[in-house]
């Protein structure tokens, strides 16, 4: 107990504690290891994929019925009516494979009704992980440990944080990106620079 004692009464021991203290507290932080035993599910639909229209009452006499017997004649309103838009449409896909942690699930890339894209994961299943990204390369997709580390060589766009570890989730991909430039989706942890899992972009 004396030597103790004496011991915590240097000065450099007691820096080496706060040293360790402040060491640990830091890689608690930055590894964030009990995140590998926490699950979140985040489940979306497809943006336009479901109408909500309620389906018409067939007794109920349409707008511009013509007398029994008579013609029917087109109204203005219906002639004018442009045609319905058309629902998403997917444009490429592919199955999630794993890098670093056991990763599957698939990947669409997909139009939506006005236009806009989105990068859909589906039936998503990973590890969950500190800063993970969704990420759209030019990367090819590359099996085993020689794919890791692959996609930030090149040029990717970063589509914001993994919104849930499993489910199905949309990311909205910016306007201004060229679709034609890029060919994998990648799963990506931005803190260590290393995919969890990643999938090619087939052209539908």
């Amino acid at each position: 107990m004396v030597r103790v004692r004496q011991a915590l009464g240097r000065p450099w021991v007691i820096g080496v504690l706060v040293v360790a203290v402040a060491g640990a507290g830091f890689g608690l932080y930055w590894f964030q290891p009990w995140k590998l035993w926490q699950d979140e599910t985040v489940e979306e639909a497809l943006p336009g994929a479901v109408s909500t229209s309620a389906p018409a009452d067939p007794s109920a006499p349409a707008p511009g019925d013509s007398p029994a017997g008579a013609p029917a004649e087109p109204s203005a309103d219906t002639a004018a009516s442009p045609s319905a838009p058309a629902g998403p449409q997917t444009l490429a896909g592919g199955e999630l494979i794993s890098h670093e942690h056991a990763t599957s699930g698939s990947v669409k890339l997909v139009r939506l009704a006005d236009g806009s894209h989105v990068v859909r994961l589906e039936n998503l299943d990973t590890s969950n992980g500190p800063d993970l990204r969704v990420w759209l390369t030019d990367a090819p997709v590359k099996e085993g440990r020689a794919g890791w580390h692959v996609f930030d060589d090149g040029a990717y766009v970063s589509l914001g944080k993994l919104k849930g570890n499993k489910g199905s989730q949309n990311y909205t991909v910016p306007e201004d990106v060229d679709l034609s430039k890029y060919s994998s989706v990648s799963i990506w942890c931005d803190r260590f620079d290393v995919s969890f899992g990643a999938a090619e972009l087939a052209r539908a």
